[in-house]
């Protein structure tokens, strides 16, 4: 059957031309997996010129452990008509000339041309996207490993502030224990109280170096832009939000300055205050996230996290920030603590307030990175 046309453009030529332009790589092999057609994509993507491969069997093209196995591949096809990959398109590796390989997309069709069969690959090069995928992972095990020594260091000053108190009172119990046994000269017992009382001091001491060396962390700011690294969040933070039937929205104002901030830690913020708000709605009927970035002031830019769920009882929302204080059923509390402890130590401030359209807004501010003179 003659293809359609128009009638001033011949068809080879026409067919000719779109095999030689195409971005993608075209690809047209006979039954015994013989190359016929290898269009220039192919060419860039392989490194190989047609001349070194039309003719020869396509599995010079793929890497081990495909290369061993194709032509079986094709051998039980033609045997059995059981398609795998044809019709279908999947992702594999290609093998270039210099013996490196690519992740690729590789879509096979199957035709009959003459009275024999053909079959047709259209290939798409993956390493842009493997090289994307890589970078979101890397930077979700870097937000995680900070989030865990975010974490600990926060519970670990919770646990320092709540112990301090108990350590006073047995250090304060022991003494008067101890002077007790002093008047009424048991030895043995004054002896015991004292131990008490100096390993009481001694973790109070240890309790007030750990406070004193979580204080003085200090984060790793640079100057970054706010609007990319909220955008960065969203994508490492809620990536099944259409699964959740939850709508996210940024806006952004445009031209703003860049911020001077720990990208990971101004990441770790927004995604907690996104995972919150996404919990908070659970049984809304309406589930909207709304994130804004503008400029607040001369000095500050603010970040908002607005959402569509039953908002903040007002007996929360004066606790809200304490360490240890959740309304989850599983959890430590510590989540906006941390995040208001990291907002902090940039110099700015955590707080929530009512969504005049229904639910709560979460704003926090990081300073603006101000140039050297």
């Amino acid at each position: 059957m003659a293809r359609p046309t128009s009638p001033a453009v011949n068809a080879d030529s026409l067919f000719d031309a779109l095999i030689a332009t195409a971005v993608d790589g075209i690809m047209v092999i006979d039954e015994r997996a013989n190359v016929l057609i290898y269009n220039a994509a192919c060419e860039r993507l392989f490194g190989y010129a047609a001349e070194e491969v039309i003719g020869r069997n396509v599995k010079m093209l793929m890497p081990e452990p495909y290369r061993a196995q194709h032509d079986g591949y094709v051998g039980h096809y033609l045997e059995t008509r059981e398609k795998h990959i044809i019709g279908i398109g999947r992702e594999v590796s290609g093998r270039r000339k210099d013996g490196t390989t690519f992740p690729m997309n590789l879509s096979v069709g199957e035709g009959m041309v003459g009275g024999k069969r053909i079959f047709v690959g259209i290939i798409t090069d993956l390493t842009e996207r493997a090289a994307r995928d890589k970078r979101i992972q890397d930077l979700q095990t870097e937000m995680w490993h900070v989030s865990r020594l975010t974490d600990m260091g926060q519970v670990a000053a919770g646990l320092a502030h709540e112990l301090n108190q108990p350590l006073t009172a047995i250090l304060n119990y022991s003494n008067a224990g101890r002077e007790i046994a002093q008047e009424d000269e048991q030895k043995d017992l004054e002896t015991i109280f004292a131990k008490v009382a100096e390993q009481t001091a001694r973790a109070g001491n240890i309790i007030r170096r750990l406070r004193s060396f979580i204080e003085k962390r200090e984060p790793n700011r640079i100057e970054e832009d706010l609007v990319r690294t909220v955008e960065e969040a969203i994508r490492l933070g809620m990536p099944d939000a259409a699964d959740r039937n939850i709508r996210l929205e940024l806006q952004a104002k445009a031209g703003l300055p860049n911020a001077l901030i720990d990208r990971i830690q101004i990441q770790q913020v927004v995604i907690n205050l996104m995972k919150n708000a996404a919990e908070a709605m659970e049984n809304s009927s309406k589930r909207e996230i709304v994130l804004g970035v503008a400029q607040a002031s001369d000095e500050f830019l603010q970040v908002s996290v607005a959402d569509s769920g039953p908002g903040l009882d007002k007996d929360v929302a004066d606790k809200l920030f304490q360490a240890f204080m959740t309304t989850k059923k599983s959890g430590m509390g510590m989540g906006l603590n941390i995040c208001r402890g990291i907002v902090e130590a940039h110099g700015g401030r955590l707080w929530a307030e009512a969504n005049p359209g229904g639910g709560a807004v979460f704003r926090f501010n990081v300073p603006i990175a101000k140039s050297e003179p």
